[in-house]
């Protein structure tokens, strides 16, 4: 059944309403939306007693082990690699530097070889600058930031559409798990001001472009100890978003957004249902083109795409507004304590069906030397380099075990379905934390569907991690 966007969107409100009619407990106040579904607990770390200062270190080893499959349009070089190790120093630090000052850095050196990779050469050895900004609280619930800094915005887990920073932020992830992919990106670097009250809180941005559009990196072209501010701030953009305390429980968060002469709109809302459940939508809007559009646009403007590609390409058409929705619910059982999520998202500038379908005939009908797979497949990199979704509707379900059989053992995992062919991505995640010093873990990554399909069609069928982390 085919629903209009305007009819997702009035079903995920009343989904959210019928719960807030029936809940009977409030939530715990918060500065800004206080029943965000909480993300995994964050892993046991020895922190130092210092004076003025906390932190978490953490050097991590893992080594990536990949199955290819010739797909039915094959995807322009380089090939995906089949096996990567990666040894990574990760540090998260926070100094308070005098009276209402907080300097925060966030950062991560990679040193990495993998097939078809040369060694050495510069791409051994890379530096990921996450975050590194200022704070300044001169007054009582008054906060102004300054640097490069992770905004993020959104109540959902799988996809968040009112994160509008999280554009070609992700560099070189080792999970795909969206909940990781929100905290370990490049942060922006802006100019940021909060105003609290006692009944809501407003934040304005501005982030300055100091670059230009680059071409989309691949893992082969990536710069050793570049910040790559081409990937955060090669426009002027704006964010104003702001919260208010309608009722006990319930802080709706409104957004607006600027960027190349587009405005965007979005809002957040969750609800406590019972103890055990909540339930959340999170919803943007604005002027824009088709996902097709937009990476035909961006490919001419970096050089990527030649003109003709135009000829090529399903579901191009005219901008115009377009939305996009995440609505679902989480569920925290009492023992074990397991907490599931469950969600629907959209995007109405996503393929449909019949854009696969064009996608497919045109590709497979494609010679080995035509330049028509790549221009395809550019899309598709376009959406993952903007982190969205490539189809319009999908199914999404995230599991998160503490203890699981045994104490100090966390299971992870999430299976993301494309609801127009039915294919999957499964990913299943375990951690076992020997001390408060070392932990163990493993990742298990699986793209299944048919030939014609979105996962089905990935170079990757899967993949297989392993890893050992030593925290400081």
């Amino acid at each position: 059944m085919k629903l209009e966007p305007q009819i997702v969107v009035v079903l995920a409100l009343l989904f959210v309403a019928s719960g807030a009619a029936r809940a009977g407990e409030s939530a715990q106040e918060d500065k800004d939306l206080s029943l965000i579904p909480p993300p995994p607990p964050t892993p046991p770390v020895a922190t130092p007693v210092t004076s003025g200062a906390s932190q978490k270190i953490f050097l991590e080893d893992a080594g990536t082990e990949s199955w290819l499959e010739d797909r039915l349009v094959p995807a322009p070089p380089p090939p995906d690699a089949r096996w990567e190790e990666r040894a990574l120093f990760d540090v998260r630090k926070e100094w308070h530097v005098g009276d209402g000052l907080r300097l925060t850095y966030s950062g991560r050196v990679n040193l990495r070889t993998a097939d078809g990779l040369g060694f050495p050469n510069h791409e051994n050895l890379t530096n990921d600058l996450r975050e590194a900004y200022l704070s300044w609280q001169p007054l009582d619930r008054l906060f102004f930031d300054v640097g490069r800094i992770n905004v993020r915005s959104g109540v959902a887990l799988g996809f968040n559409p009112t994160d509008f920073f999280k554009t070609r932020a992700v560099v070189e992830p080792l999970s795909v798990d969206p909940v990781v992919l929100r905290e370990d990106r490049l942060g922006t670097l802006l100019l940021r001001a909060e105003r609290v009250w006692s009944r809501g809180s407003l934040t304005a941005a501005y982030a300055p472009a100091v670059s230009s559009d680059s071409a989309i990196y691949t893992s082969f072209d990536l710069r050793s100890f570049d910040p790559m501010l081409d990937r955060t701030n090669a426009h002027d953009r704006w964010l104003l978003k702001g919260t208010i305390d309608m009722a006990e429980g319930l802080s709706p968060e409104l957004l607006a957004y600027a960027s190349q002469g587009r405005v965007a709109f979005g809002a957040n809302l969750a609800r406590n249902v019972g103890k055990s459940v909540v339930t959340y939508i999170e919803w943007s809007g604005g002027r824009r083109g088709t996902l097709s559009g937009d990476a035909l646009a961006f490919g001419r403007a970096t050089g990527s795409l030649p003109a003709a590609a135009a000829s090529v390409l399903p579901g191009l058409g005219s901008v115009g507004f377009r939305n996009q929705v995440a609505v679902g619910a989480s569920y925290t059982t009492a023992l074990p304590k397991i907490t599931f999520n469950f969600e629907f998202h959209y995007n109405q500038a996503g393929f449909s069906g019949a854009d696969w379908d064009e996608w497919f005939r045109t590709g497979s009908g494609a010679s080995a030397p035509s330049p028509i797979p790549g221009a395809l497949w550019y899309v598709r990199e376009y959406a993952s380099d903007q982190q969205e979704l490539i189809s319009r509707r999908y199914a999404f379900l995230r599991m998160d075990w503490v203890d699981a059989f045994v104490p100090k053992l966390e299971v992870t995992g999430f299976i993301d379905a494309d609801l127009t062919d039915g294919s999957t991505r499964l990913q299943l995640g375990a951690d076992y934390y020997l001390s408060d010093r070392w932990t163990i873990g493993g990742l298990v990554l699986v793209d299944s569907g048919g030939r014609h399909s979105d996962f089905g069609s990935l170079p990757q069928a899967g993949s297989v991690l392993l890893k050992v982390v030593r925290y400081f």
